[in-house]
């Protein structure tokens, strides 16, 4: 029988050390290495027609990662910016992006629906206690939804111990860094249990930058005999954020500290819960999860002060499941998934025009107060649902002993019942705040309706032996990216009333993104050296972008043509002598508008993607000498290379090195000492940089940053 989830955990729950071990750190370089994010259950890496990157358990209890940054930079071909808090861009296949290109889960459930995507995903995952990081890059296989197009990002939870055990960590650092780490868990017979709380505090490195969080998870394993298992995980997360704006050229130079819109903050509430249940016999597993989720926000965005101040509450819960069968057969090692996804989410936008006042100041930066003497406006009020059926269907077959093919097949069907309850709910434009349009600015509102959107989504895929060690794969797969509630139903602010209801309207008629990715790949592992290469080109069709008017700054929501991607992926890990260890990964890669004309403003075909670095690169150098007690001294470097400030290829952000030190130490046991510097060099450096404005702005990069932390195990 082949090793899987189920039975992985089911051996630790029964007591069966060999197999047990299979999930374990100390098992890693003794087993062949495994992925759960490709078919939704236990494969084999070296059968998975894919580029998988894996964060072990071990890594991630060794890093402690501050930011999801901290470890999913380690990964070839991964880039997220920090953009405070735990707020995030994201690179991987793509530009740097907050766009809904990605897919977020946590034990293979999406943290949120299609319909109402956050690009800050990973702020409602408890990342630090997790149990490792999946990242599929590219296109989802043929059993995930839309937004997996630049990559899917699984987060597992950890595993219940097998015996009662208990950590407490405690972290204290810079710019009023402090955290609580708490967690442990038991078994006794039939049933295994871990929770795991979040609890931290940053007065922030800029002013009136402020950020809390409560974050927490709870998962219990029961066996039903020793073919069946229930598998229940409860996940919260409570996120405090205030937002940092962007800043000039002259106040990155000169007073870095600074915050433009320190009156915009973000309050974030997380919910889910889910129970899996899966049975397995010696051919056949079937497997339904299903699962609620609750999402709500309250938020003042910074990025849109400028052209568009608004505050507005987006709430949304979800009623779905996932539910698959799987047959094996003996000839050719054969395997049939049949499976069906159904999303069931309602939600809700309520949003007021505010007005801020704004000032210049000597270093050409623009900043932002709120205006208190004008009441808030009602511009958006409505309810719509998202509802989404997902049949699909995938197979694998050993050809021979070393060729492996698969191929699949998605259908989506997705659909938005929008209730405008604005005007009694028919179309028409409504004014804004007093701000920077004449007369406050317009809104338009359709009628109430509905929008639909379905896609085929076929996959093909090989892998090949050419050894014990060495294997390689090639795939094609195609995908599709339905636009979120909001670019639907959120119309762009306008000087007129007649504008506004044009471009609602407009927004109708956005078409869905979708991508055609083709990908080869090679990788090998032997003892503790392992390396990984993979090239792609994916072409993507009306990729849905904000054009940026250069006059008025107003951001609109358009699609793009022919997008054009692609790039080639290294990893290597290689141990230099005793007790020394290095660790890289790079990638290069291009972003280009193949055909994007905006009607009667410009033509950026053949341009650069802005905001698309084509060098990322991480190295790590680990010291682990046998006086640390099983603790390391890691020297990190990272190099983000330079990129176009806008589409039309003007200016471009030069990139920057970074380095990071790492080091721990371990009192017999039970007890840690680490830290960590970032910025170990004090540079100054943007986390994203953007020119489609009249002038270049800036995200900040955080200084030199020191924490410490104490852990102690019961």
């Amino acid at each position: 029988m082949k090793l899987n989830s189920i039975t992985l955990v089911l051996a630790g729950l029964l007591g069966t050390p060999a197999a047990w071990a299979v999930d374990a750190a100390a098992g890693e370089s003794a087993l062949p290495e495994m992925t759960v994010t490709g078919t939704r259950e236990g494969e084999l890496l070296s059968e998975t027609a894919a580029t998988v990157g894996i964060v072990k358990e071990q890594t991630l209890r060794e890093t402690r990662p501050t930011h999801p940054k901290d470890i999913l930079n380690q990964v070839s071909g991964v880039w997220v910016s920090n953009l405070s808090g735990e707020g995030h861009s994201t690179a991987i296949r793509q530009p740097l992006t907050t766009g809904a290109v990605y897919l977020y889960l946590e034990d293979g459930i999406p943290t949120r629906s299609t319909g109402f995507f956050n690009h800050n995903a990973l702020y409602e995952i408890n990342v630090p206690q997790s149990g490792g990081i999946e990242v599929m890059k590219g296109p989802g296989s043929a059993l995930y939804e839309s937004d997996a197009i630049g990559g899917t990002i699984n987060v597992l939870t950890r595993t219940p111990p097998r015996e009662a055990e208990f950590e407490l960590a405690g972290e204290a650092g810079s710019h009023g860094w402090g955290r609580i780490l708490v967690g442990g868990g038991n078994a006794h017979g039939d049933d295994a249990w871990r929770t795991s709380l979040n609890i931290t505090h940053s007065d922030g490195w800029q002013e009136s930058a402020g950020y809390d969080r409560q974050a927490g998870t709870a998962r219990w394993d029961r066996a039903l005999g020793e073919d069946a298992l229930l598998k229940t995980v409860l996940s919260f997360s409570k996120v405090d954020q205030q937002h940092v704006g962007k800043l000039s050229r002259g106040e990155l130079d000169a007073v870095p500290r600074t915050n433009n819109t320190p009156f915009s903050y973000r309050d974030v509430e997380a919910f889910r819960l889910s129970t899996a249940y899966e049975k397995e016999t010696a051919h056949s597993l079937v497997s339904i999860t299903p699962y609620v989720r609750d999402n709500s926000m309250e938020i003042i965005p910074n990025w849109s002060v400028g052209y568009d101040p608004s505050r507005y509450v987006t709430e949304n819960r979800s009623f779905g499941f996932l539910s698959k069968y799987r047959r094996d057969f003996e000839p050719m090692r054969a395997r049939l998934i049949v499976g069906l996804d159904f999303d069931y989410s309602p939600g809700s936008r309520d949003e007021n025009s505010i007005k801020v006042n704004k000032t210049t100041n000597a270093y050409g930066g623009t900043r932002y107060s709120l205006d208190s003497t004008v009441a808030p406006v009602r511009i958006y009020d409505y309810d719509v649902s998202y509802r989404g059926i997902s049949p699909y269907v995938h197979g694998e077959a050993s050809l021979t002993d070393r060729l492996r093919l698969n191929a699949g097949l998605r259908y989506d069907d997705m659909q938005y019942d929008y209730d405008n309850k604005f005007n009694s709910g028919v179309a028409g434009a409504t004014q804004g705040a007093a701000g920077f349009f004449p007369a406050g600015g317009w809104y338009g509102h359709v009628a109430s309706t509905k929008v639909g959107y379905s896609h085929w989504g076929p996959k093909l895929g090989l892998t090949y032996a050419f050894n014990d060690t060495v294997n390689g794969f090639a795939a094609y797969s195609n995908s599709f990216r339905a636009p979120s509630e909001g670019q639907v139903f959120r119309g762009s602010r306008e000087s007129t009333a007649a504008k506004a209801q044009a471009a609602a309207e407009s927004l109708l008629n956005l078409e869905p993104v979708t991508v055609d990715n083709l990908e080869l790949g090679l990788r090998g592992k032997s003892g503790a050296v392992r390396f990984e290469a993979s090239v792609y080109h994916m072409t993507k069709q009306d990729d849905i972008v904000s054009y940026t008017d250069p006059v008025t700054t107003q951001r609109i929501v358009v699609n793009a043509g022919e997008t054009l991607h692609r790039g080639i992926e290294l990893g290597l890990g290689l141990p230099l002598a005793q007790d020394w260890q290095v660790d890289a990964s790079l990638s290069y890669a291009k972003h280009t508008y193949e055909t994007w004309v905006v009607s009667g403003t410009a033509d950026y075909s053949g341009k650069e993607m802005e905001a698309a670095p084509r060098v990322i690169a991480n190295t790590r150098l680990t010291y682990q000498p046998g006086y640390l007690n099983g603790g390391r001294i890691q020297l990190e470097w990272v190099r983000l290379g330079s990129y176009w400030l806008d589409a039309g290829n003007t200016g471009k952000y030069n990139g920057h090195n970074l380095a990071n030190l790492r080091a721990n130490y371990r009192f017999g046991k039970r007890m840690e000492l680490y830290g960590s510097v970032s910025n170990l060099f004090d540079k100054r450096y943007a986390e994203t940089a953007d020119g489609t404005g009249v002038a270049p702005t800036y995200t900040a990069g955080l200084p030199r940053t020191l924490v410490l932390g104490l852990q102690a195990k019961w």
